[in-house]
């Protein structure tokens, strides 16, 4: 599907910010729709379902991250997290909600779109339709909750690592938070520089350096053998990718 039939929404009480987003992204050849409150923009998803989404967290009403768990149990479209927090609070749970990318405002329109173009890139083909009736049983698309790979269970709700016994697997809080980031991304090549912003781009106590050193870690309790890992190889010159079974 080409960029220009992918279907884009941005739900954000701002109005100036909301049209300034819609007149650039379609002033690049993107289709996009605007919505002020969450609600309106259920309505037209449940008709007509958007491949993406920019959600602003801070919203009057139902705010992003509500309406994000709405959408990850509903459908596959993409979300983009719009903050003004400069904490790595709301990223955190952007990315346990399955968010895949964020941005903080303000920010700059060309920015947004080289992050849209990027997640487009990496969307299925197709958008699956709203179901408006009860949620049925977990799908393996509705599991994306729990990841699974080597026997273990990564929970993003219940930020925990479970190995194949079913014990939790013990570790910190950067470790948990590493693994999540990487094991939800399968596949994707992150720099360092990455790895630091999803995790706390404003973080000064957050270095590239300190990247590689939880990796050390995070190897010695996850990997059959931490010399040789199977599920979070190093790209040499690159940074980190995850590799599932």
């Amino acid at each position: 599907m080409a960029d220009t039939e992918r279907r884009i929404a941005v739900v954000d009480d701002e109005e100036d910010l909301r049209e300034a987003v819609v007149e650039y992204l379609t002033a690049n050849g993107l289709t996009i729709s605007g919505f002020e409150r969450a609600a309106d923009f259920r309505r037209e998803h449940q008709v007509s379902p958007f491949d993406l989404v920019i959600l602003d967290i801070a919203m009057p009403g139902e705010d992003g991250l509500s309406l994000a768990r709405w959408l990850r149990k509903s459908g596959r479209a993409g979300i983009i997290f719009a903050t003004a927090s400069v904490t790595s609070i709301d990223r955190i749970v952007g990315l346990e909600l399955g968010a895949d990318d964020y941005v903080v405002k303000p920010y700059e329109l060309r920015e947004l779109l080289a992050r849209v173009r990027s997640i487009i890139r990496r969307l299925p083909a197709e958008v699956q339709p709203v179901s408006t009736g009860e949620v049925t049983a977990p799908t393996a698309r509705d599991s994306a909750r729990r990841i699974r790979f080597g026997g273990m269970v990564l929970d993003l709700d219940s930020r925990a690592l479970f190995g194949p016994s079913g014990a939790s697997i013990d570790l910190t809080a950067t470790e948990l938070e590493l693994l999540a980031i990487l094991a939800s991304r399968p596949g994707r090549a992150l720099s360092r520089a990455q790895i630091v912003e999803f995790a706390d781009g404003h973080s000064k106590g957050e270095t590239e350096r300190s990247i590689d050193i939880r990796v050390t870690r995070l190897r010695k309790k996850i990997e059959p053998n931490p010399d040789s890992p199977k599920y979070i190889r190093t790209l040499r010159g690159t940074g980190y990718v995850f590799v599932g079974d």
